[in-house]
Protein backbone atom coordinates (compact mmCIF):
# COMPACT_ATOMS: atom_id res chain seq x y z
CA UNK A 1 0.00 0.00 0.00
CA UNK A 2 1.46 3.16 -0.95
CA UNK A 3 0.75 6.33 0.94
CA UNK A 4 -0.91 9.29 -0.89
CA UNK A 5 1.92 12.51 -1.58
CA UNK A 6 1.40 15.36 0.38
CA UNK A 7 -0.74 18.18 -0.68
CA UNK A 8 0.95 21.39 -0.84
CA UNK A 9 -1.29 24.83 0.39
CA UNK A 10 -1.86 26.85 -1.31
CA UNK A 11 -1.39 24.97 -4.28
CA UNK A 12 1.55 26.47 -7.26
CA UNK A 13 -0.05 28.68 -9.75
CA UNK A 14 0.81 29.64 -13.07
CA UNK A 15 1.07 32.93 -11.45
CA UNK A 16 3.83 32.83 -9.25
CA UNK A 17 4.85 30.55 -6.53
CA UNK A 18 3.81 28.94 -3.40
CA UNK A 19 2.34 32.24 -0.67
CA UNK A 20 2.75 31.40 2.60
CA UNK A 21 -0.64 30.94 5.01
CA UNK A 22 -2.30 34.12 7.02
CA UNK A 23 -3.13 33.54 10.22
CA UNK A 24 -7.18 33.61 9.08
CA UNK A 25 -6.34 30.60 6.55
CA UNK A 26 -5.98 26.53 7.38
CA UNK A 27 -4.74 24.04 5.05
CA UNK A 28 -8.37 23.82 4.21
CA UNK A 29 -9.58 27.29 3.78
CA UNK A 30 -8.65 30.29 1.26
CA UNK A 31 -7.78 33.39 2.06
CA UNK A 32 -11.10 35.50 2.25
CA UNK A 33 -10.99 38.82 -0.46
CA UNK A 34 -13.76 41.39 -0.13
CA UNK A 35 -14.58 43.84 -2.96
CA UNK A 36 -16.42 46.85 -2.74
CA UNK A 37 -17.41 47.73 -6.37
CA UNK A 38 -19.89 48.33 -8.80
CA UNK A 39 -22.21 45.57 -11.06
CA UNK A 40 -21.23 45.89 -14.66
CA UNK A 41 -23.88 44.02 -15.97
CA UNK A 42 -21.82 42.49 -19.34
CA UNK A 43 -19.98 40.65 -16.57
CA UNK A 44 -16.65 42.87 -18.21
CA UNK A 45 -15.80 45.17 -15.26
CA UNK A 46 -16.75 46.22 -11.72
CA UNK A 47 -17.49 43.06 -9.15
CA UNK A 48 -17.88 40.85 -11.92
CA UNK A 49 -14.59 40.80 -13.01
CA UNK A 50 -13.06 40.83 -9.69
CA UNK A 51 -15.13 37.95 -8.28
CA UNK A 52 -13.73 36.41 -11.67
CA UNK A 53 -9.82 36.94 -10.56
CA UNK A 54 -10.53 35.92 -7.46
CA UNK A 55 -11.45 32.37 -7.64
CA UNK A 56 -8.40 32.06 -10.95
CA UNK A 57 -5.93 33.47 -8.28
CA UNK A 58 -7.57 30.90 -5.66
CA UNK A 59 -8.49 33.04 -3.06
CA UNK A 60 -12.49 32.99 -1.93
CA UNK A 61 -14.07 36.58 -3.39
CA UNK A 62 -16.90 38.04 -1.37
CA UNK A 63 -18.78 41.48 -2.80
CA UNK A 64 -20.52 44.30 -1.48
CA UNK A 65 -22.04 45.88 -4.09
CA UNK A 66 -22.19 49.89 -4.79
CA UNK A 67 -23.94 50.76 -7.52
CA UNK A 68 -25.55 49.49 -10.74
CA UNK A 69 -24.05 49.85 -14.31
CA UNK A 70 -25.32 48.98 -17.44
CA UNK A 71 -24.39 50.40 -21.03
CA UNK A 72 -26.93 51.90 -23.30
CA UNK A 73 -26.69 50.35 -26.48
CA UNK A 74 -29.40 52.64 -27.77
CA UNK A 75 -26.97 55.85 -26.97
CA UNK A 76 -23.73 54.79 -27.95
CA UNK A 77 -22.92 52.57 -25.16
CA UNK A 78 -22.91 55.24 -22.29
CA UNK A 79 -23.35 54.34 -19.08
CA UNK A 80 -26.38 53.80 -17.14
CA UNK A 81 -25.60 54.81 -13.39
CA UNK A 82 -27.90 53.72 -10.26
CA UNK A 83 -25.91 54.09 -6.67
CA UNK A 84 -27.47 50.98 -4.24
CA UNK A 85 -29.65 52.75 -1.10
CA UNK A 86 -26.31 53.34 1.71
CA UNK A 87 -28.03 51.64 4.11
CA UNK A 88 -28.24 48.44 1.58
CA UNK A 89 -24.65 49.34 1.19
CA UNK A 90 -23.89 49.36 5.13
CA UNK A 91 -26.13 46.14 5.75
CA UNK A 92 -24.05 43.81 2.97
CA UNK A 93 -20.63 45.31 4.81
CA UNK A 94 -22.12 44.47 8.44
CA UNK A 95 -22.46 40.59 7.66
CA UNK A 96 -19.56 40.80 5.47
CA UNK A 97 -17.50 41.76 8.19
CA UNK A 98 -19.83 40.08 11.23
CA UNK A 99 -19.36 36.50 8.53
CA UNK A 100 -15.13 36.79 7.93
CA UNK A 101 -12.14 37.25 9.40
CA UNK A 102 -11.01 39.83 6.72
CA UNK A 103 -7.78 41.14 5.87
CA UNK A 104 -7.78 42.72 2.38
CA UNK A 105 -10.19 44.35 0.70
CA UNK A 106 -10.10 45.45 -3.06
CA UNK A 107 -12.12 49.01 -3.55
CA UNK A 108 -13.68 49.41 -6.77
CA UNK A 109 -16.08 52.02 -7.92
CA UNK A 110 -18.08 53.55 -5.18
CA UNK A 111 -19.48 56.49 -7.24
CA UNK A 112 -21.12 58.93 -4.51
CA UNK A 113 -20.10 61.02 -1.80
CA UNK A 114 -22.38 59.00 0.58
CA UNK A 115 -21.48 55.98 -0.69
CA UNK A 116 -17.62 57.00 0.04
CA UNK A 117 -18.73 57.95 3.61
CA UNK A 118 -20.41 54.61 4.22
CA UNK A 119 -17.52 52.78 3.00
CA UNK A 120 -14.88 54.89 5.12
CA UNK A 121 -16.91 53.73 7.91
CA UNK A 122 -16.85 50.53 7.65
CA UNK A 123 -12.78 50.09 6.91
CA UNK A 124 -12.23 52.14 9.95
CA UNK A 125 -14.40 49.83 11.98
CA UNK A 126 -11.46 47.26 11.73
CA UNK A 127 -7.69 47.05 10.91
CA UNK A 128 -6.82 45.77 7.58
CA UNK A 129 -3.19 44.37 6.20
CA UNK A 130 -4.63 45.32 2.60
CA UNK A 131 -6.59 47.83 1.20
CA UNK A 132 -6.11 48.13 -2.34
CA UNK A 133 -8.16 50.74 -4.15
CA UNK A 134 -8.80 51.35 -7.75
CA UNK A 135 -9.52 54.61 -7.64
CA UNK A 136 -12.15 54.55 -10.16
CA UNK A 137 -13.01 59.45 -10.25
CA UNK A 138 -14.88 59.36 -13.23
CA UNK A 139 -18.13 57.39 -13.99
CA UNK A 140 -19.77 58.57 -17.34
CA UNK A 141 -23.24 57.77 -16.35
CA UNK A 142 -22.88 60.94 -13.63
CA UNK A 143 -23.49 64.51 -14.04
CA UNK A 144 -19.79 66.74 -14.14
CA UNK A 145 -20.87 68.66 -10.75
CA UNK A 146 -21.75 64.93 -8.88
CA UNK A 147 -18.53 63.41 -10.66
CA UNK A 148 -16.11 66.29 -8.82
CA UNK A 149 -17.82 65.92 -5.78
CA UNK A 150 -17.07 62.41 -5.23
CA UNK A 151 -13.40 62.64 -6.91
CA UNK A 152 -13.03 64.94 -4.15
CA UNK A 153 -14.58 62.61 -1.58
CA UNK A 154 -12.30 59.79 -2.50
CA UNK A 155 -9.38 61.56 -2.20
CA UNK A 156 -10.25 62.74 0.96
CA UNK A 157 -11.76 60.18 2.95
CA UNK A 158 -10.52 57.05 0.94
CA UNK A 159 -7.56 57.72 -0.60
CA UNK A 160 -5.52 58.37 3.11
CA UNK A 161 -7.04 54.58 4.37
CA UNK A 162 -5.21 52.84 1.21
CA UNK A 163 -2.11 50.87 1.26
CA UNK A 164 -1.73 50.03 -2.00
CA UNK A 165 -3.19 52.34 -5.27
CA UNK A 166 -3.38 51.32 -8.93
CA UNK A 167 -4.38 54.66 -10.88
CA UNK A 168 -4.53 54.71 -14.43
CA UNK A 169 -3.01 57.25 -16.73
CA UNK A 170 -5.99 59.80 -16.23
CA UNK A 171 -6.51 58.95 -12.32
CA UNK A 172 -2.31 59.30 -12.66
CA UNK A 173 -2.82 62.49 -13.97
CA UNK A 174 -5.86 63.85 -11.49
CA UNK A 175 -3.89 62.48 -7.93
CA UNK A 176 -0.94 63.63 -9.04
CA UNK A 177 -1.71 66.86 -10.44
CA UNK A 178 0.76 66.81 -13.58
CA UNK A 179 0.29 65.89 -17.34
CA UNK A 180 1.76 62.46 -17.96
CA UNK A 181 3.12 61.95 -21.67
CA UNK A 182 6.41 59.53 -20.98
CA UNK A 183 7.22 56.97 -18.73
CA UNK A 184 9.39 59.87 -16.93
CA UNK A 185 6.43 61.23 -16.42
CA UNK A 186 4.79 58.12 -15.18
CA UNK A 187 7.81 57.94 -12.62
CA UNK A 188 6.88 60.96 -10.97
CA UNK A 189 3.37 61.04 -10.92
CA UNK A 190 3.79 57.33 -8.94
CA UNK A 191 6.06 59.39 -6.75
CA UNK A 192 3.69 62.03 -6.04
CA UNK A 193 0.80 59.92 -5.20
CA UNK A 194 3.34 58.15 -2.56
CA UNK A 195 3.96 61.02 -0.78
CA UNK A 196 0.76 62.30 -0.58
CA UNK A 197 -0.90 58.91 0.28
CA UNK A 198 1.88 57.09 1.87
CA UNK A 199 0.42 54.03 -0.36
CA UNK A 200 2.12 51.43 -2.35
CA UNK A 201 1.48 52.50 -5.77
CA UNK A 202 1.23 50.93 -9.63
CA UNK A 203 0.84 53.63 -11.95
CA UNK A 204 -0.48 52.59 -15.02
CA UNK A 205 0.56 53.69 -18.76
CA UNK A 206 -1.03 51.04 -20.87
CA UNK A 207 -1.83 51.69 -24.28
CA UNK A 208 -1.80 55.61 -23.47
CA UNK A 209 2.05 56.35 -23.42
CA UNK A 210 3.96 55.73 -26.85
CA UNK A 211 6.24 53.02 -27.39
CA UNK A 212 6.20 49.21 -28.29
CA UNK A 213 4.64 47.70 -24.78
CA UNK A 214 2.37 48.43 -22.31
CA UNK A 215 4.45 50.49 -18.86
CA UNK A 216 3.08 50.37 -15.56
CA UNK A 217 5.29 52.06 -12.90
CA UNK A 218 5.95 50.48 -9.24
CA UNK A 219 6.90 52.80 -6.21
CA UNK A 220 6.92 51.66 -2.10
CA UNK A 221 8.65 54.54 -1.40
CA UNK A 222 11.74 52.86 -2.17
CA UNK A 223 11.65 50.38 -4.74
CA UNK A 224 10.82 52.16 -8.41
CA UNK A 225 10.50 49.21 -11.28
CA UNK A 226 8.93 49.56 -14.71
CA UNK A 227 6.64 46.77 -15.28
CA UNK A 228 6.56 45.95 -19.31
CA UNK A 229 5.11 43.65 -21.68
CA UNK A 230 4.39 44.28 -25.64
CA UNK A 231 1.11 46.26 -26.00
CA UNK A 232 -1.73 43.68 -27.01
CA UNK A 233 -3.68 46.11 -29.84
CA UNK A 234 -3.80 50.01 -29.14
CA UNK A 235 -7.18 50.16 -27.48
CA UNK A 236 -8.04 49.63 -23.93
CA UNK A 237 -9.96 46.48 -22.68
CA UNK A 238 -12.78 46.75 -20.50
CA UNK A 239 -12.15 45.30 -16.71
CA UNK A 240 -8.14 45.81 -17.51
CA UNK A 241 -7.78 47.84 -14.54
CA UNK A 242 -10.53 45.67 -12.45
CA UNK A 243 -8.69 43.24 -13.20
CA UNK A 244 -5.09 43.57 -12.14
CA UNK A 245 -6.52 45.59 -8.57
CA UNK A 246 -7.96 42.15 -8.56
CA UNK A 247 -5.33 40.07 -8.84
CA UNK A 248 -3.11 42.40 -6.82
CA UNK A 249 -5.49 41.61 -3.83
CA UNK A 250 -5.73 38.12 -4.57
CA UNK A 251 -2.21 37.43 -4.27
CA UNK A 252 -1.59 40.05 -1.30
CA UNK A 253 -4.26 38.21 0.75
CA UNK A 254 -1.93 34.80 -0.09
CA UNK A 255 0.73 36.53 1.51
CA UNK A 256 2.87 37.81 -1.42
CA UNK A 257 4.73 40.77 -1.01
CA UNK A 258 3.73 43.94 -3.34
CA UNK A 259 6.10 43.87 -5.62
CA UNK A 260 5.52 40.12 -6.19
CA UNK A 261 1.84 40.48 -5.91
CA UNK A 262 2.17 43.42 -9.15
CA UNK A 263 4.27 41.61 -11.13
CA UNK A 264 2.12 38.27 -10.76
CA UNK A 265 -1.25 40.83 -11.41
CA UNK A 266 0.58 42.25 -14.67
CA UNK A 267 1.17 39.03 -16.37
CA UNK A 268 -2.60 38.18 -15.32
CA UNK A 269 -4.45 41.00 -16.66
CA UNK A 270 -1.58 40.35 -19.93
CA UNK A 271 -2.74 36.89 -20.54
CA UNK A 272 -6.24 38.21 -20.16
CA UNK A 273 -5.98 41.03 -22.57
CA UNK A 274 -3.99 38.89 -25.14
CA UNK A 275 -7.18 36.28 -25.04
CA UNK A 276 -10.26 38.99 -24.78
CA UNK A 277 -13.73 38.13 -25.44
CA UNK A 278 -15.12 40.12 -28.19
CA UNK A 279 -18.76 41.53 -28.35
CA UNK A 280 -20.81 43.67 -30.01
CA UNK A 281 -20.01 46.38 -28.30
CA UNK A 282 -17.66 49.18 -29.37
CA UNK A 283 -14.98 47.45 -27.08
CA UNK A 284 -13.51 43.69 -26.04
CA UNK A 285 -13.15 42.26 -22.18
CA UNK A 286 -10.64 40.90 -20.18
CA UNK A 287 -11.08 37.03 -20.22
CA UNK A 288 -9.55 35.69 -16.71
CA UNK A 289 -10.05 32.21 -17.22
CA UNK A 290 -7.41 32.43 -20.37
CA UNK A 291 -4.17 31.50 -18.30
CA UNK A 292 -6.36 28.58 -17.12
CA UNK A 293 -7.15 27.12 -20.16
Amino acid sequence: MTSSPAIEWPPPSRFGQTRRMSETQTPASPAVTLTIAGSEATGGAGAQADLKTFQELGVYGVVALTCIVSFDPKNEWQHRFVPVDQQVIADQLEAIQSCYPLRTVKLGMLGTPATIDTVAAALQSQEWDNVVLDPVLICKGQEPGAALDTDQALKANILPLATFVTPNHFEAESLSGITIESLEDLEEAARIIHRQSGAVVLAKGGVRIEGPDAVDVYFDGETLEVLSSPKVGEVAVSGAGCTLAAAIAAELAKGAAPLDAARTAKEFVTEGIRNRVASNAPFDAVWQGSARS
